[in-house]
């Protein structure tokens, strides 16, 4: 008899004499499930000598040991160390659900060890010329692959591109767009400025143009070069015209993926219609002997509930596994224009799940985000995972829209203590957490840094048009080196959008954000952000405000200290008749710069439409209020401080900062970044209460999974 029909017999007479014999206090662990790679689906994984192959095959051992209920309590998929491909999406449906009581827990049994991988080795390389290889490849060639990542002994590596260093710029636009102001217009051309763009490049077709504008990299394919007007044509539009801010300035680029420009170390070229992939070694790697991997399969995990239908995926866990090479490719058509590279899948997707969690997970090498979280996902945790050396972003929570139905609501979600670093790589509009129609979602204690985009983004409705993202907590997360690159502009390193009631953002350490043209911001309340708390958040060392408002409504901002901001401490782009902040109790610390910016945006309306206790009765709109703040810069005295084009008592004269005061801080060493107050600060007199940063970012975690 075959041994895994004699355990499934064998099994379930085994626990009835346990019960007979008496046996009922004895705690029996978790049932196991083994798999290995060098094990077989056949098995019944049942022992580390009988154990399964793939993650499919696990997953459907789990399922025949439902079926026939042989699944007694929590049950354990434990993944021996090594490689496990995986080159279709597998997907978990309700019938993989565990219980409260039972949950199902698929883990490596070294944390870190068991890789799933979706990508594929590429061998048969042959020395090509000018110390470039090649290969072929039969599936590209057929139309039926194409990536845009390459990793050579685990490490990323860029495609061929010119410029070699830094970018090139847009001599002239060919659309017929005059307003400055209207961005979102379909381009399909420019003219390059001569010597950019070689027009004699024998096969253009293979190369991407990736231009960087605005908020935006848009990644159009060559369609053709006219060397008489110096114009380079694409196969589709871009979303936005190609200019670069509101400014008159034009847009950025490089172009990728032409053989001609292959000529560093560490570069490759693949070709469409040859399916040849072209590498140039770096020094001291062998051919013969190193590993090239290019991604393939796209979600390598989805699970996939139903909740129209009332089907849950629940209960489900998978702890300390490695992912990695998963794929994407722009749909043709799709430049990438939607704001946060929210258009690029993900590794990791759910929908329909509650209770699930992937909990001390790796996620690296990646040609997507790494998680995404669709409709009808509840009370899921995504917590101590890295995610790192990825294409876009990392973290992705959307649901249902505002007034859509609720059983597609996504909320009260745990997003913490993960590590998220270097993404953005190949679309660097990618976001390190982005909350779109999603609310009460916890985002804590999780470090993020090096993106060429915003940190945490959180709302997806522009204006004070209804918002499903509502009562979301961002707290005690530290954000730094983002925007990194200069590539882009407008962004911050908390970012929020629309109407927000509930939402806080408390306790965050956020430093050095950058931005090419402008809007490398800490904190950023974009366009409608309303009804928001922000308090005792440390933001310094940005190139502009180190906190900004575009247009808002009712936020309350206090105890924050804001420092150091190279050109602004402090903006506000749009004024409205209504009161966009309470700005209370902060402490602003500059050495260079602007303190307020800009002039006009900072004074209240002309005319009546409520009363503010903090000015005198007189027919004018307070769109700000402003008081028991401290301000301090040791390079200038307050008789020359500039609030916004005013004096210091001239600010005070127009009601703002009754209470406030101009005087040294005493912070223990701003120049190397402490913060901390001294006992004697003037601050405390204002009710300013010390902020406590030790625990800011990823905390200890237990090591012993959760049971």
């Amino acid at each position: 008899m075959p041994l895994n029909i004699m355990n499934r017999i064998l099994r379930p007479i085994l626990c009835a004499l346990m019960l007979l014999t008496g046996n009922v206090g004895v705690t029996a662990g978790p049932q196991r499930l083994y798999v290995s790679p060098s094990g077989s689906d056949h098995n019944d994984g049942s022992s580390p000598t009988t154990a399964l192959q793939t993650l499919e095959g696990a997953r459907n051992a789990v399922r025949s040991l439902k079926a026939h209920n042989e699944l007694n309590g929590p049950l354990e998929v434990i993944f021996a160390t090594g490689t496990y491909p995986i080159s279709r999406t597998v997907v978990f449906t309700t019938e993989d659900s565990g219980t409260p009581e039972a949950p199902i827990t698929y883990r490596s049994e070294q944390e870190g060890q068991a890789l799933l991988s979706g990508g594929i080795a590429v061998t048969g390389w042959k020395k090509h010329k000018n110390g470039i290889w090649v290969t072929t490849l039969p599936l590209v060639k057929e139309g039926k692959w194409w990536f845009r990542q390459l990793y050579v002994n685990g490490q990323w590596r860029g495609r061929a591109r010119t410029p070699n260093q830094g970018v090139l710029e847009v001599k002239a636009t060919t659309d017929t767009t005059t307003s400055l102001r209207s961005y979102q217009v379909p381009s399909d051309s420019f003219i390059f400025a001569p010597g950019d763009i070689d027009p004699t490049w024998e096969h253009p077709e293979n190369g991407e143009a990736i231009i960087y504008h605005y908020w935006t990299d848009t990644h159009l394919p060559i369609r053709d070069i006219d060397a008489s007007q110096n114009r380079i044509s694409f196969g589709y539009p871009s979303g936005k015209v190609f200019r670069d801010g509101f400014e008159g300035d034009l847009a950025r680029y490089v172009i990728e993926n032409v053989y001609e420009t292959l000529d560093q170390p560490g570069e490759w070229v693949l070709e469409r219609a040859t399916g040849r992939l072209f590498y140039m070694p770096m020094p001291g790697e062998d051919m013969n002997r190193i590993e090239v991997i290019a991604p393939a399969t796209q979600t390598l995990i989805s699970i996939e509930g139903d909740p129209l239908e009332g089907e849950w995926v629940e209960n489900l866990a998978f702890e300390g596994l490695q992912f990695a090479y998963s794929n994407f490719e722009l749909p043709w058509g799709d430049c990438n224009n939607d704001q946060g590279s929210a258009s690029v899948a993900a590794c990791i997707d759910l929908r329909g799940a509650r209770g699930c969690s992937f909990e001390g997970c790796t996620l690296r090498n990646l040609g997507t985000f790494g998680f995404e979280l669709f409709e009808g996902c509840t009370s899921n945790r995504l917590c101590y995972n890295t995610l790192e050396e990825l294409a876009a972003g990392g973290i992705r929570i959307r649901g249902a829209v505002a007034g859509g139905n609720p059983a597609l609501r996504t909320g009260d979600n745990t997003i913490s203590d993960n590590t998220i670093a270097h993404y953005g790589l190949t679309y660097p509009s990618g976001v390190g957490i982005l909350v779109m129609h999603s609310d009460r979602n916890t985002i804590t204690h999780n470090l993020i840094h090096h993106g060429d985009y915003t940190g945490i983004s959180v709302g997806w409705s522009w204006g004070y048009l209804r918002s499903a993202a509502r009562g979301n907590l961002i707290e005690k997360n530290h954000i730094h080196d983002i925007g990194y690159n200069n590539l882009l502009s407008d962004m911050g390193g908390i970012y929020t959008l629309g109407l927000s009631p509930g939402t806080t953002v408390r306790g965050n350490l956020v430093h050095d954000v950058n931005a090419n043209r402008y809007g490398g911001w800490g904190i950023y309340a974009d366009e409608g952000s309303t009804s928001i708390l922000v308090e005792n958040n440390i933001v310094y060392h940005t190139k502009f405000g180190t906190f900004n408002i575009h247009y808002a409504k009712d936020l309350v901002v206090r105890n924050n200290i804001f420092a150091l901001g190279r050109l602004q401490q402090y903006s506000r782009s749009k004024r409205e008749p209504h009161t966009t902040v309470y700005f209370e109790g902060n402490i602003l610390y500059w050495t260079q710069g602007r303190l307020l910016v800009d002039e006009y945006e900072w004074k209240d309306e002309p005319y009546s439409l409520h009363v503010n206790p903090y000015l005198p009765p007189r027919d004018t709109t307070v769109t700000y209020v402003s008081d028991w703040n401290l301000f301090y810069n040791p390079n200038q005295p307050k008789s020359e401080a500039d609030f916004s084009g005013r004096s210091w008592e001239e600010w005070l004269a127009e009601g703002k900062d009754r209470h406030s005061i101009y005087a040294d801080p005493m912070f223990v060493d701003p120049e190397h970044f402490d913060f901390r107050l001294q006992p004697d600060s003037p601050a405390f007199k204002l009710g300013f209460q010390p902020i406590d940063t030790r625990d800011v970012g990823p905390r200890p975690r237990n090591n012993t999974p959760a049971r």
